[in-house]
């Protein structure tokens, strides 16, 4: 799982990649495409020519004196010292004569290639020629050769031109990310001072309405009020956090050494009023201290998400269980609950932000950032789950560098014992 800035990150990084592959490949099939016009005009236009020699000297030439790598094979023709064995072909000479029309053909033989016309000449000798094109061969091999080496040079090319046309392309995404999160920061900032002066000021009003014995509509409503303000001020929380963990190094809080299970004992302390209204049992096993390296607002926001999801979820007269423990050099935190469970199709998706679920609502940002937190820690987040038999989170961090001393934890209760 990653978490949202990991996600822009990798987003910004895939565009990158996919605009230097592209660029490199058209480039690199464009060279391809002007080598293999090259070849196919330079390797037709010596044919043509080659053709033409060879009737030619077939039809005219001396056959005492035939023009360079061509050899003909007529009455009264000496042979040459340096001719190519294998020749003449019969077989056209016996077709020539059976038939009075030229016969051309290509035989492949020594390495290299030979073009041969046999025809009747207009005095009626019977002529073959015979010519060797191994020096046209020779210059199309190097022209192959020079179009590999082209062809290294403008991948070469391509590669360099689409990481620059890549990073070029993607800045102004990159830049429109980076202000959106600058944006997030500041505007979450800015509004959390009027916030929680508005979920204070109507906290005030709503105790006051309780004192003053106003009408059950009025402190309804007051008390609507207060919860609206509550959550905004989680909403706002939820965003700066996200946007500290965002952040580049300098700006991010600095870790340090935080006891995992006492956390989660005062985390639990916090929601007992929560449990105990909903008529819930909270029990938390932590033997003995276990340390982590990291944020501990983070890692509180992260672990009383859990808890406020399990509590959300679990009906009343249902049990929550806490428990901490040692995994292979990792601290692992497990919080199961009875409550309906979800669908296990479900499980990677709980953790998008703003999911909405089939049976139990809308689970908001919350899990999203707990993800982005346990992430952020170098840590790992599983979930599971069967629908009417409770769910169970698991998150595992690497084990700080904190001594812990021996210490005897009591499980916290809380509702029904």
């Amino acid at each position: 799982m990653r978490s949202s800035a990991h996600a822009e990150l990798a987003a910004v990084r895939r565009a990158r990649l996919r605009i230097s592959v592209i660029t490199g490949a058209i480039i690199t099939l464009l060279v391809a495409v002007v080598g293999g016009i090259a070849h196919t005009v330079m390797t037709h236009a010596q044919d043509e020519q080659v053709w033409r020699e060879l009737r030619y000297g077939a039809e005219r030439g001396d056959l005492s004196s035939p023009p360079g790598c061509t050899w003909l094979y007529g009455p009264g023709a000496p042979r040459l010292a340096n001719a190519p064995a294998g020749f003449p072909v019969r077989a056209d000479l016996d077709r020539v004569r059976a038939t009075g029309e030229a016969v051309e053909r290509t035989v492949r033989r020594d390495h290299t290639v030979y073009l041969v016309r046999s025809q009747l000449r207009a005095d009626g000798e019977m002529v073959q020629a015979v010519f060797d094109m191994r020096f046209q061969l020779a210059d199309r091999s190097y022209l192959l050769r020079a179009l590999g080496a082209a062809e290294a040079v403008g991948l070469v090319a391509a590669a360099v031109t689409g990481v620059v046309l890549g990073r070029r392309a993607v800045a102004p995404l990159a830049e429109a990310l980076a202000r959106q999160r600058r944006f997030v920061t500041d505007a979450s900032h800015e509004l959390r001072t009027p916030v929680t002066q508005v979920y204070t000021r109507a906290q005030v009003l709503s105790r006051q309405a309780s004192a003053e014995d106003l009408p059950a509509r009025h402190r309804d409503e007051l008390a609507r009020l207060v919860g609206s303000a509550g959550r905004l001020g989680e909403v706002l929380d939820d965003l700066l956090l996200s946007a500290s963990l965002a952040a580049g190094p300098a700006r991010r809080p600095e870790r340090r050494p935080v006891d995992l299970a006492e956390l989660a004992r005062s985390v639990v302390a916090e929601e007992s009023d929560r449990a105990r209204e909903g008529n819930l049992t909270i029990t938390v096993d932590a033997p003995h201290p276990l340390f982590v390296d990291g944020i501990e607002s983070a890692l509180r926001r992260a672990v009383a998400e859990l808890l406020t999801n399990a509590i959300g979820h679990t009906p009343a007269g249902g049990r929550i269980t806490v428990a901490l423990g040692r995994v292979r050099g990792a601290v692992e935190l497990t919080v199961t609950d009875t409550g309906a469970g979800f669908d296990p199709t479900e499980t990677e998706r709980l953790f998008e932000r703003f999911h909405r679920s089939g049976r139990h609502g809308r689970y908001g940002l919350g899990l999203a950032l707990l993800r982005e937190v346990v992430i952020h820690h170098g840590g790992t987040l599983a979930a599971s789950s069967r629908p009417g038999r409770g769910a169970r989170f698991i998150i595992r961090l690497p084990e700080g560098a904190g001594r812990p001393a021996p210490a005897t934890a009591h499980p916290v209760g809380s509702g029904r014992p």
